[in-house]
C-alpha cells in the first residue's frame, strides 16, 4: 500500500507519526481543503509530466494552474501530464494520493512552485486519497529531496 511506502519513508525523518489519516476522501484539492479544514490554496498538489529523460513532478499551491510558457521555459519542452496509469508506474503512488516521498524511481525529477513559499505551512498528500501530513514549505524541500525551486505556476 502506498500509504505504508511513505510512512516507512517519513520514519527516517522521524516525522511518520505526523501522517494525518481522514475518515472522508482527500484525493482533490478541494477536497482535502474541506477535510482538512483550510483554504484550498494551502494544499500542496502534485503534477507529473513526462520528459525526455523521465518525469517532471512539480508540487504547487493548490489555487495554482502551470502555465504553459514557463513551463517550456524553464524546461525546453511543451507540458504534457502523464496518464493515471503512467503516474502509478513512475512514481508508486495513485492519482488522488501522489506525494514527493517514497519516489524510488531515479527518473523523477521533483520541483516546488514558488507558490508555496506564500504559505506558512501546507499539506501534501502521503501516498492515499485520504492522507496528508502539515509542512513548512522547507520542510517539505528538505523531505522530498527536490532538485529546486521554480517558478511555472500562475493562480
Amino acid at each position: 500500500m502506498s500509504i505504508e511506502k511513505v510512512r516507512d519513508y517519513l520514519r527516517a525523518f522521524g516525522r511518520d507519526k505526523e501522517i494525518i489519516e481522514l475518515e472522508q476522501s482527500s484525493a482533490t484539492v478541494e477536497l482535502a481543503a474541506q477535510a482538512l479544514g483550510v483554504e484550498p490554496a494551502r494544499i500542496a498538489k502534485t503534477l507529473t509530466f513526462k520528459a525526455a529523460d523521465g518525469v517532471i513532478m512539480i508540487v504547487t499551491a493548490g489555487d495554482t494552474k502551470v502555465d504553459n510558457k514557463k513551463f517550456k521555459a524553464t524546461f525546453g519542452i511543451k507540458a504534457k501530464m502523464l496518464s493515471p496509469e503512467e503516474v502509478l508506474e513512475y512514481t508508486g503512488h495513485a492519482v488522488g494520493g501522489v506525494c514527493p516521498f517514497g519516489i524510488n524511481n531515479p527518473s523523477v525529477k521533483i520541483y516546488l512552485d514558488n507558490s508555496l513559499k506564500h504559505f506558512e505551512t501546507i499539506y501534501p498528500a502521503c501516498g492515499s486519497g485520504n492522507s496528508a501530513i502539515k509542512l513548512t514549505p522547507y520542510e517539505l524541500e528538505e523531505l522530498a529531496k527536490t532538485n529546486r525551486w521554480i517558478d511555472v505556476c500562475v493562480c
